[in-house]
C-alpha cells in the first residue's frame, strides 16, 4: 500500500477506538504495571500524587512510543497479515495525526515525570522512548539481534518505577530490570517463530526467520529461560525476599524451564511455541505478584 494510499484511506472519521489502538493498549498497560511494580516493590510511603502522576506519565510515555512505532513500521504493517488491521495501515488513521498523536503523548509523559515525580523519572522514561524508537524500531530491518535490543527498551519501566520511589534505583530494582530482559526473550522468540513467515515477507532478519529448522531459536530461548529463572531467585539470595518468595519463584520456573524445554524438540515446536507463549504469558503476572506480596508483607 503506498504511502499516499495510507494517507487518504479512510473514508470515514478515526473513532475512539482506532486512536486506542494506534497506543497498542495491551503493550501499554504492560509497561505501565511494571513501572507500578518497580515503585511498590521500591517500599516508598504511600505519596497518591506521586503515584498517580508515575501511572499518568508513564502512561503517556507507553502510548506515545507504541503510536510512532506504528507510524515508523506502516509499510511492513501493510504487508503482514496479523498487522495489516492496524489504523495506519487499514486507513482508519492519517499517518499525519499518528506522527503528531505520537509525539504529543511522549512530550506530554515526560513534561509529567518531570514536573511532578522526578528527573530520574523522567531520565528512564526518556531511554525507553529513545531505544525503542531510535535504535530497536529500525534495528529491526536489518539485525538479527533485534529481539534482544527490544528487550532492553522493554525493560527500563520497572527503571521508572523504582526511581520515582527513591529517587535512585538500588538492587532490586536493577534485579527487576533484568528480569524483564531476560522474560521478552523466550517471549517473543515464541511470538517471532509462530509468524516466522510473516516477518520472513517483510525481510527482517530476525533469529526466527534465518533459523527455519528452529534449532537455534529453541536453544537460545531456553537458554535465556534458565538465566530468568536464576535472576528470579536473587532476591532471597541477598536477603531482600523471604524463603517463601524463592519457594514460589522456584515453583513458577519449574514450570517456564519445562515449557522452553519441549521447545526444543523439533517434532513439536509449533506447538510448544505457542505452549511457551501463554506459559510466559501466565509467569509474569504471578512471579511480579509475588515479588510485589512478599515486599508488603514481609519488608514493610
Amino acid at each position: 500500500m503506498s504511502e499516499a494510499t495510507l494517507s487518504s484511506a479512510t473514508s470515514a472519521r478515526p473513532c475512539f477506538g482506532d486512536y486506542l489502538a494506534l497506543t497498542k493498549p495491551r503493550l501499554s498497560f504492560l509497561s505501565v504495571v511494571t513501572t507500578l511494580v518497580g515503585y511498590v516493590a521500591a517500599r516508598p510511603g504511600w505519596h497518591p500524587q506521586e503515584f498517580l502522576f508515575t501511572t499518568l506519565g508513564t502512561s503517556a510515555c507507553a502510548g506515545g512510543v507504541a503510536a510512532l512505532n506504528q507510524w515508523m513500521e506502516r509499510d511492513t504493517d501493510a504487508q503482514m497479515k496479523r498487522t495489516a488491521d492496524r489504523p495506519l495501515p487499514s486507513g482508519k488513521i492519517a499517518t499525519g495525526s499518528a506522527f503528531v498523536l505520537g509525539w504529543i503523548l511522549c512530550a506530554a509523559g515526560l513534561a509529567c515525570l518531570f514536573a511532578q515525580v522526578n528527573g530520574l523519572a523522567t531520565i528512564f522514561a526518556l531511554l525507553t522512548i529513545v531505544s525503542y524508537l531510535a535504535i530497536y524500531t529500525p534495528a529491526k530491518r536489518w539485525s538479527r539481534w533485534s529481539t534482544e535490543i527490544g528487550a532492553v527498551a522493554g525493560a527500563f519501566p520497572p527503571l521508572i518505577g523504582w526511581s520515582a520511589a527513591e529517587y535512585r534505583v538500588s538492587a532490586l530494582g536493577w534485579i527487576l530490570f533484568g528480569i524483564l530482559l531476560f522474560w521478552q526473550i523466550p517471549h517473543f522468540m515464541a511470538v517471532a517463530w509462530t509468524y516466522r513467515r510473516d516477518y520472513s515477507a517483510v525481510n527482517f532478519p530476525m533469529l526466527p526467520v534465518r533459523d527455519t529448522e528452529g534449532h537455534r531459536v529453541a536453544a537460545w530461548s531456553f537458554f535465556n529461560t534458565l538465566a530468568l529463572v536464576a535472576v528470579s531467585l536473587l532476591p532471597s539470595a541477598l536477603g531482600l525476599t523471604s524463603v517463601y518468595y524463592a519457594g514460589v519463584t522456584l515453583l513458577l520456573g519449574i514450570w517456564f524451564i519445562v515449557r522452553a524445554a519441549m521447545f526444543l524438540r523439533p517434532e513439536n515446536r509449533d506447538p510448544a511455541a505457542r505452549k511457551l507463549f501463554f506459559t510466559s504469558i501466565a509467569w509474569l503476572p504471578l512471579q511480579l505478584g509475588v515479588l510485589v506480596a512478599d515486599r508488603l508483607v514481609f519488608h514493610p
